[in-house]
């Protein structure tokens, strides 16, 4: 991106608007999926560490492998819905709430 782009927006959704196109767009949508990954995988990963578990301890405590802990906290794997809920509410104590826009 140019530097005369950035310089034009005036705002976080303008810049990504220039860089990745308006929501709707191919490349805006693969943008915004990678995003909700990294940002459930930095959940998953500070309420791992605020409950002092390893990976290893939290796969034993929802019957998962510490692999599969490891990949969804790198964002290198989908995730259901169901596994996400069992991690957080079943491992981690946390409630999650689920909000569609």
């Amino acid at each position: 991106m140019k530097k005369t782009t950035i310089n034009k927006s005036d705002s976080f959704d303008k810049l990504l608007d220039n860089k990745y196109g308006k929501i709707g767009a191919k490349k805006r949508d693969a943008f915004e999926e990678k995003a909700q990954y990294f940002i459930i995988s930095e959940m998953l990963k500070e309420a791992r560490h605020n409950a002092h578990l390893t990976q290893e301890q939290l796969a034993d405590k929802v019957g998962t492998k510490k692999s599969y802990i490891s990949r969804i906290e790198n964002g290198k794997c989908d995730i259901q819905l169901s596994t996400l809920y069992r991690i957080f509410e079943d491992g981690l104590g946390r409630r999650i709430s689920l909000l569609i826009a």
